[in-house]
């Protein structure tokens, strides 16, 4: 039997970037609001000297545990899923900050097309991809959106300097960044150098490393970047990225307003009619249960979790590939990283050293930005040369020139001297939904605690591999006009999805937005269409995913959402 607790104006699952922005914003406001995150506590000083590769950039030790939760996986709709055992294509974060305390902290803004790709992209090519591919607007434009990436980059202190195609891709700012960018080493000048000789336009990536000791908006401090290179995959010891635990948790904790509370594993939204009245949970220490009632219920947790908790709790409609009906688990989206090319030199670089998101930038194919008329895919990537530090035992897969093997003393030697002797020119391109990708339950497996596993059904579409083989071409042609590069390696397409090299942690779609019904299960404030006191939060409410990070843009969607959570409790209606 459940225990039962005391009300509160809101409850939030999931304790990340989304719950975190929720909680900051609405206890502002004055509202009692709990945080229930199923993972255990953490702040900075737990990151202290844990700068061991093989415990959390190779064994995840601070990712979700796969013994207890994880998903199934199939390639297409006639295949039995089998459940992965191993994160190795995407790495859900655990404990308070979720995958926001393991970043890298990339923070780009979607471009004015991604919120309105349908209806910009069939105005200039018509149905170009044909009724397979599931394209739909957002419901809210990039104007109205930009005052919410504004506030969550002085929120991350983000150092960062404008795009140079800024007005040709309409992504205008009200504000300069934060801070300035973060320091341009040897190979970023290269990669600076080589793409400004074909005609491109680099910047520095959007980095939330901060480049200098910063103080944001609500007061919290972040420390100046120690470029140490154990950013992602890590927690920063230094506070100089900003995440979560060191920005949004404590405005919360600082209000009066906030209770979180760790180890507490969310099994279900409770409703009544079309209200959502609360949620049960799991202690996962004792596996007692608790009833948590709450006036506006938040599901606040990573893509997978959001979409779950909705379908074991029949709020809204599954989607189903075969009548294309339904909306829950529709439009789900990874993202295409295999295209790249890595350049060799006799010329050493401090490549052991670097910051999450050291980079640069350009954006000449990205979005909408060039004619597609004449290629097989819409949208772009973005094109990259980065210093995040290369890791040794990451680093040992390197694709070495001349024959060296991938073992034995060949290999050893070719390794040794060519670890700090070489850069990748890498992308980040669009994934557009497609009719045969989508989120369902398995109806087979379960998790520890009873509940059924998240089945993901996906594959590769030919607007992917058409993208893909644009985008090597133009990574290996920047990679060949490096000054003093030596050789030159590129990759070699796509087949079948893979789950087990890592290429994104960024999954979206499923608990899409919009201004129907009809084509989303959220409104552009992130509520219910069918329980106006329920808010889902997360990239799960991207109707495709863009050439960019999807973290500016949850985070922005999270400042509107809040927004919305305070009209609502206000006015109890359904917001326009």
């Amino acid at each position: 039997m459940a225990t039962l607790l005391k009300k509160v104006d809101v409850v939030t699952v999931g304790v990340g970037w989304a719950g975190g922005i929720v909680a900051a914003e609405c206890t502002k406001a004055g509202l009692k609001v709990v945080g229930l995150e199923r993972g255990g506590n953490q702040d900075s000083s737990n990151f202290a000297q844990i700068h061991d590769e093989w415990r959390y950039g190779i064994n995840y030790g601070l990712m979700q545990d796969c013994s207890k939760e994880t998903v199934t996986f199939r390639h297409n709709k006639s295949q039995k899923a089998l459940p992965y055992r191993r994160m190795g294509s995407f790495l859900l974060g655990n404990n308070t900050g979720g995958a926001g305390a393991h970043w890298n902290g990339w923070t780009f803004r979607f471009m004015p097309y991604d919120f309105e790709i349908k209806s910009l992209s069939h105005r200039r090519y018509g149905n170009k991809l044909g009724d397979d591919y599931t394209l739909e607007d957002w419901g809210i434009s990039y104007d109205e959106m930009e005052k919410y990436y504004d506030r969550f980059e002085k929120t991350c202190g983000i150092s960062g300097e404008p795009n140079p195609l800024e007005k040709q891709l309409g992504t205008f700012r009200s504000s300069a960044y934060p801070q300035p960018p973060l320091q341009k080493t040897k190979i970023l000048k290269k990669f600076e150098d080589a793409t400004k000789k074909l005609g491109y336009h680099p910047y520095f990536v959007p980095a939330a490393n901060s480049r200098d000791v910063y103080t944001n908006p609500d007061g919290q401090v972040l420390g100046q970047c120690q470029y140490c290179a154990f950013c992602e995959r890590f927690g920063c010891e230094y506070d100089a990225k900003a995440s979560p635990i060191n920005t949004v948790i404590p405005a919360a904790m600082a209000s009066g307003n906030y209770e979180l509370r760790n180890h507490c594993n969310v099994l279900e939204v409770l409703t009544n009619g079309d209200k959502a009245v609360g949620v049960r949970y799991v202690d996962t220490r004792t596996m007692e249960e608790y009833i948590q009632p709450a006036d506006i219920v938040v599901l606040s947790s990573y893509v997978f979790n959001n979409a779950k908790l909705l379908m074991v709790s029949n709020i809204g409609t599954q989607y189903d590939p075969k009548t294309g009906k339904g909306t829950l688990g529709r439009n789900y989206c990874y993202q295409v990283q295999n295209a790249h090319a890595t350049a060799f030199f006799n010329e050493q670089f401090n490549i052991f050293m670097g910051s999450g998101a050291l980079g640069l930038c350009c954006d000449d194919f990205n979005g909408d930005n060039f004619d597609h008329s004449g290629e097989n895919f819409l949208h772009g990537a973005g094109i990259f040369a980065l210093q995040t530090g290369a890791r040794p035992i990451q680093s040992s897969s390197l694709k070495l020139p001349g024959g060296a093997g991938t073992w034995g003393a060949d290999f050893k030697r070719a390794f040794n001297y060519y670890y700090s002797r070489h850069m990748t020119i890498s992308t980040q391109g669009a994934s557009l939904p497609h009719k045969e990708n989508y989120l369902s339950l398995d109806p087979t497996y379960k998790d520890a605690y009873g509940m059924p596993l998240l089945r993901i059904t996906y594959n590769w579409t030919n607007q992917d591999r058409a993208l893909m083989s644009f985008f090597e071409k133009k990574a290996y042609d920047i990679a060949s006009n490096l000054e003093g590069v030596e050789y030159v390696t590129g990759s070699h397409g796509i087949t079948n999805y893979s789950v087990v090299p890592y290429q994104s942690t960024h999954n979206t779609g499923g608990t899409t937005m919009g201004a129907s019904p009809d084509h989303s299960v959220v409104n552009n404030y992130l509520q219910h269409w069918d329980a106006h006191n329920l808010f889902v939060v997360s990239a799960g409410n991207f109707q495709h995913n863009s050439g960019y990070n999807p973290t500016d843009t949850v985070g922005a969607l999270a400042y509107r959402a809040a927004e919305g959570i305070v009209k609502y409790y206000r006015s109890g209606k359904l917001l326009a």
